[in-house]
């Protein structure tokens, strides 16, 4: 299988982990330390050799920090994990909110006489650095590069990842790699600049349709990308990854050891590029004062996908649909109590992999009944796995990574008869779901704009929920993609071939978790009869297609376009995936997808 069910640390074992660490703090004159949970590319993921916070602390969600002193060690998590990390680090590490709370907030009021705090260069963005030292002017406290510190005490640290990167074609791409570089490099031509640093390795396989893996579940590559207003690129990757793609790259492309991009960027000559949200300070050291601060050139023609990047992944979730379709029809046909949340992820996979264009899933498939539905990025393990009891919501939260394209779709089902509490809260959150995709809006706004209409009929009965409503995802690339986001941080406009999840939820600790998500992709919307025809429009396309548990709507919650939307969807889901299904599988889903 691809996922495992091992357990990957132990509360126990970051107490003594911690005061190794503090021993190195002493020894470097430190009054503490940050650990995040990042590498230097500035990814997302990370592979297993840049786990630092999950070895340090034992908390392994996709998005925290710890920031360690000699007397408290906060581990800052945001809503997502506030269950989570309950469970995960022991007490000598004190859970913080954030971002209510703020790290310049909680250091001004832990080292309230001030003192310097160490961090990594290459672990941290400059922007990250930046606000930081803004927000700490005047408190006596200051930030200092060094070495890493966990990495001293991480004796059987695992070595960097050394997997061969392969050719992504250009049938699934849409677009060369030498065009891409061609359109981005006039770019930096226009603003002056001569070359653009790229760290984040979703933009660089993107850039060089090439893909990789080097972290678990996204087809990436390590390394760096200098791509220069002439379209030249020189890349920064351990040789022997692309020891096969000569041919592919050409001459356009040349390749350098990773070791000597500082030296590199030392010499080049300005303006160039970079990226404070995701350039690590070591990079802009070396860059100084050439520095033309601006996005990523990758991040928004990435996000914007082409009409084969969205063929692909629309081709892509038809089968992938059919295999989740199967999992749910077996499912059904077994006794609660008699089945765990292992068997499901087993035999999910186990649909999934019939297809032999899957290469991977695309994150830890995500499979809580009862109370670890409530935990929204749980890992069931052989220590917690649990039954699917009567009278249980199972959350299935998943995704695979196929040659041609990236899935991620969530239902939650009824395990034998659910309490009326939680039909009423799954109606909300499907009618919140049903609601923003069935929106048209004006081409200019963001995610910001339009993220509450799938909260409003929680808002409206006193619930919400702690996550962004969306993310972008990624064409056989990372699940979670920038820079757009259903979010109410985001400003990034959506623009057509961006695909997002809508992904509402509603989870209540110690008893139930719900989630419903699909994939859209942004479209060019027809014009309305009656409507402002100079006034460009936008809507949404659904790519997934799997039925909505009818068990858990209360049909009289649903005013009359909602109820219509769901028929129509149910008919579409029937339509595209019946003819794909075992025959069984075919019985059950036309009864999962009869009218309400």
């Amino acid at each position: 299988m691809f996922q495992s069910f091992e357990v990957t640390s132990r509360p126990e074992q970051g107490p003594p982990r911690l005061a190794a660490l503090r021993a190195e703090l002493k020894a470097e004159g430190l009054d503490g330390f940050l650990v995040p949970r990042a590498d230097a590319h500035q990814g997302e993921y990370v592979a297993h050799h840049d786990e630092r916070l999950s070895w340090l602390t034992g908390f392994t969600g996709s998005a925290g920090f710890c920031a360690a002193l000699m007397d408290v060690a906060g581990v800052f998590i945001d809503g997502r994990y506030r269950t989570q990390v309950k469970a995960q680090v022991a007490d000598v590490y004190t859970p913080v909110a954030w971002p209510e709370v703020s790290l310049a907030e909680w250091l001004k009021a832990e080292l309230p006489g001030g003192g310097v705090v160490g961090f990594d260069p290459w672990l941290h963005a400059v922007g990250q650095i930046e606000q930081l030292e803004e927000a700490l002017k005047g408190s006596g406290v200051t930030m200092r590069r060094c070495a890493n510190l966990v990495d001293r005490i991480w004796h059987d640290q695992p070595a960097p990842p050394m997997f061969p990167a392969k050719v992504h074609p250009l049938e699934f791409a849409g677009e060369s790699h030498t065009g891409k570089c061609a359109r981005l490099g006039a770019a930096l031509r226009d603003k002056g600049e001569s070359a653009a640093v790229i760290t984040l390795p979703d933009s660089l396989c993107w850039l060089l349709n090439i893909r990789g893996a080097d972290i678990a579940r996204n087809p990436v590559v390590h390394g760096f990308v200098v791509l220069h207003g002439s379209a030249a690129v020189d890349l920064f990757v351990e040789p022997q990854k692309v020891a096969d793609l000569a041919d592919h790259l050409g001459d356009s492309v040349t390749v350098h050891a990773p070791d000597v991009l500082l030296a590199y960027l030392s010499a080049l000559p300005g303006p160039i590029r970079l990226d404070k949200a995701t350039v690590p300070v070591a990079v802009a050291d070396a860059v100084g004062d050439r520095a033309s601060w601006g996005d990523d050139p990758c991040a928004l023609p990435k996000a914007c996908k082409n009409e084969a990047e969205v063929a692909g992944s629309a081709a892509a979730h038809l089968r992938d649909g059919a295999a989740l379709v199967e999992l749910l029809a077996w499912l059904d046909a077994q006794t609660p109590g008699t089945v765990s949340e292992t068997q499901v992820v087993a035999k999910l996979e186990a649909a999934r992999r019939r297809d032999n264009a899957l290469q991977d899933i695309s994150f830890e498939t995500i499979a809580g009944t009862g109370p670890n539905g409530a935990i929204m990025h749980y890992r069931v393990t052989e220590e917690t796995d649990s039954m699917l009891e009567d009278g249980h919501l199972l959350v299935l939260d998943s995704g695979g990574q196929y040659l041609d394209g990236t899935t991620d779709i969530t239902r939650t089902v009824a395990i034998g008869a659910a309490p009326l509490e939680a039909k009423q809260a799954f109606t909300r959150v499907l009618m919140g779901m049903i609601a923003m995709s069935r929106l048209r809006w004006p081409r200019g706004l963001a995610g910001s704009h339009i993220e509450a209409i799938g909260r409003l009929p929680l808002w409206m009965a006193g619930q919400d929920f702690d996550h962004g409503l969306g993310h972008g995802v990624g064409a056989y690339l990372s699940v979670h993609e920038g820079p757009q986001r259903l979010s109410r941080i985001s400003t990034v406009p959506l623009s057509p071939g961006m695909i997002l999840s809508n992904e509402p939820g509603y989870y209540r600790e110690g008893a139930f978790g719900i989630r419903l998500e699909n994939l859209l992709v942004v479209r060019p919307a027809p014009d309305l009869a009656g409507g402002d025809h100079h006034r460009e429009m936008l809507f949404w396309e659904t790519l997934s297609f799997a039925p909505i548990d009818k068990r858990l709507i209360l049909a009289d919650m649903l005013d009359t376009p909602t109820r219509d939307w769901l028929n129509t969807y149910h008919s579409d889901v029937a339509e595209k995936i019946g003819p794909r299904l075992s025959p069984e599988a075919k019985l059950w889903l036309d009864a999962a997808t009869a009218p309400i």
